[in-house]
């Protein structure tokens, strides 16, 4: 009866056996010693009595092997995970410096627009008030002018006493309202301003004038300083461009709506030299 060596299985497997690899070799070297004894029995055997342990490799190979597809697994999903992070970081830097360098541009274009409109603004007011001083020495020139015209003239006209006729009338309208009150845009009947009295004058004599200044500087034949006549209209600034018009009375004086402190009053001609004069009788 040939003698075989007794392999005990019933044996369960330590749980923390070596990997894979260590296995297998220890089954291969059972397996070569399980052939070797087998040839030996055969030709003279001996019994063997050593016992050798083998464990179980399938259930142990599977569990390892299922562990470590797991790991790979999940350590390619954290990869991945990262990767995508760092991605989306990346777009977020860079549309971040986009938005940056966009807000920089219209904040500079806005800072430039703003400087130009103030550039603009300081030339504009510069340029009124060089008109304004020009137009003063216009008007300064025009009447240091006059000034000395007149000082060289001596005007020939009656007094308001001899005035007859329409200029009469009208001078005795306008010396009628002296102390009246000064009202922008009144023609009467017991306030005025300075053309508002001049065209209410001159339509009590049935002559309908204009109802500015400017206009009523142009209503007559333009005639000197020197050769003014009682009922003849005085004007101040440049004829068509007048700002101030009153009524000559004669005795080199006029009467007029002179401003809103003064309202209406006579004054020398001295005392506020007029641009020119027209005559409308």
């Amino acid at each position: 009866m040939p003698h075989t060596a007794p392999i005990r299985t019933h044996r369960k497997p330590r749980r923390n056996a070596p990997k894979t690899a260590l296995r297998a070799g220890v089954a291969g070297g059972v397996l070569s010693t399980i052939a070797v004894a087998g040839a030996a029995g055969t030709a003279h055997a001996e019994p063997v009595t050593e016992t050798i342990e083998m464990p179980t490799l399938s259930a142990d190979l599977s569990s390892t092997v299922a562990q470590s597809a797991q790991a790979t697994q999940q350590i390619a999903l954290t990869l991945q995970t990262r990767a995508q992070l760092q991605s989306q970081e990346d777009t977020a830097v860079k549309n971040a410096a986009t938005a940056a360098k966009k807000a920089k541009s219209k904040a500079e274009a806005e800072a430039k627009a703003k400087a130009a409109a103030e550039a603009k603004k300081k030339a504009e007011e510069a340029a009124r008030a060089k008109a304004a001083a020009a137009a003063r020495a216009s008007r300064s020139s025009v009447r240091t002018e006059l000034a000395s015209t007149s000082s060289n003239t001596t005007p020939t006209s009656s007094s308001s006493s001899s005035a007859t006729g329409s200029a009469g009338a009208i001078v005795s309208f306008v010396e009628a309202h002296i102390g009246d009150a000064y009202v922008m845009g009144s023609t009467g009947p017991n306030a005025f301003d300075c053309s508002g009295l001049v065209q209410a004058a001159y339509r009590t004599v049935g002559v309908d004038l204009p109802r500015v200044s400017q206009d009523q500087s142009t209503a007559g034949t333009q005639v000197g300083l020197g050769n003014l006549q009682p009922g003849d209209i005085l004007y101040w600034g440049s004829a068509g461009s007048a700002y101030h018009v009153a009524i000559y009375v004669g005795d080199g004086k006029f009467v007029g709506a002179q401003n809103p402190s003064s309202g209406v009053v006579e004054h020398d001609l001295s005392y506020d030299q007029p641009t020119g004069a027209v005559r409308v009788l």
